[in-house]
């Protein structure tokens, strides 16, 4: 049960308080349900647990930061453009960074999205699964100019975009601002590039800090999540011992209902044989409050001197009555 909430809550995933896994047992929960193997203890655990993962996200800053340089990278876009849907996007190299980066970026839907690399095949490749466009690196200097923003990620040992590559590109933009990140080491892109004022150079130790500042604020709510989730496994397991009343409950509703059922019985005959319904209804009320009050009466009656008190006060908290003193 605690397992269940800390997994739904991001305190179990290698990203801590990423929200990815809550969606796949969300997605889980669907495939069991349309199964038909969800029971009643499955269904209400993990319907808390989907509730407990919202509480501890509303209350906590456990996934308000990001801790990730591909998440990192378009936070910092987002604040040099209102929107990155206006914008276009390329990618230098076809690795596994680029691609984290890119399905970062995809998700904000941007206007078009183009991959570079040494060979065109993997650049093709990588730009098949975001419906993007293609070019190989000895092309970036001609078409630099036509991306506002600029991921560089490869293996390269010496840099692939130099200051008047650069400088070349902006002018050609009419000195509109260009948002670029360079994840490689060593670098991709000319530290003397971070000079231009037209130009955000942000490189791994930019992001780095800011994905540590995120680390630190999330382990920093880590002790939050758990109070709410240590709350929550003590609720649930008050539900899961309650239900062993179940029984009980269900017997004495039986119970009630057969007196229910008898007293209206008797009535509809008396009310067939053409009494007053007045006095109908005035017989049923009490015939059915004698019933229903004969057996805790009984016992209140019969008990011993010792378990009297003790009874009373079971009585009046069972009818929500204050005992006459």
């Amino acid at each position: 049960m605690r397992h269940a909430f800390r997994v739904a809550s991001g305190l179990e995933s290698m990203v801590l308080g990423e929200p990815q896994i809550l969606g796949q047992m969300k997605e889980a929960v669907r495939l069991a349900e349309s199964a038909g193997t969800l029971g009643t203890l499955l269904h209400k655990l993990f319907q808390r647990s989907f509730a407990v993962a919202k509480e501890v996200r509303t209350n906590t800053q456990i996934g308000s930061n990001v801790v990730s340089m591909a998440a990192a990278s378009v936070k910092l876009a987002a604040r040099i453009f209102p929107s990155l849907k206006e914008q276009k996007i390329l990618f230098i190299g076809a690795g596994e960074m680029i691609e984290l980066c890119a399905t970062h970026f995809a998700a904000q839907q941007p206007r078009a999205i183009t991959v570079a690399s040494r060979t065109l095949e993997r650049a093709r490749a990588l730009a098949h699964r975001f419906n993007g466009n293609a070019i190989e690196l000895r092309d970036l200097p001609e078409q630099l100019h036509d991306f506002d923003i600029v991921v560089s990620c490869t293996a390269s040992s010496l840099p692939i975009l130099g200051k008047g590559t650069v400088e070349r590109a902006i002018k050609a933009r009419r000195h509109r601002p260009m948002f670029m990140v360079d994840l490689a080491v060593p670098r991709d892109i000319e530290a003397e590039v971070a000079e231009m004022d037209d130009v955000f150079l942000y490189t791994v130790d930019d992001l780095g800090q800011m994905v540590k500042t995120g680390v630190d604020a999330r382990q920093s709510a880590v002790a939050q999540a758990e109070a709410i989730i240590e709350t929550n496994v003590g609720g649930f397991l008050h539900w899961l011992s309650s239900r062993d009343l179940v029984p009980t409950i269900r017997a004495l509703r039986s119970h009630a209902e057969e007196a229910r059922g008898e007293e209206v019985q008797r009535a509809l005959k008396l009310l067939a044989r053409g009494d007053d319904p007045k006095q109908v209804l005035e017989a049923l009320s009490h015939g059915l409050t004698n019933k229903l009050m004969h057996a805790p009466t009984q016992a209140l009656n019969e008990a011993s001197a010792e378990e009297r008190a003790k009874l009373a006060d079971l009585v009046s908290r069972l009818y929500q009555i204050r005992s006459p003193r």
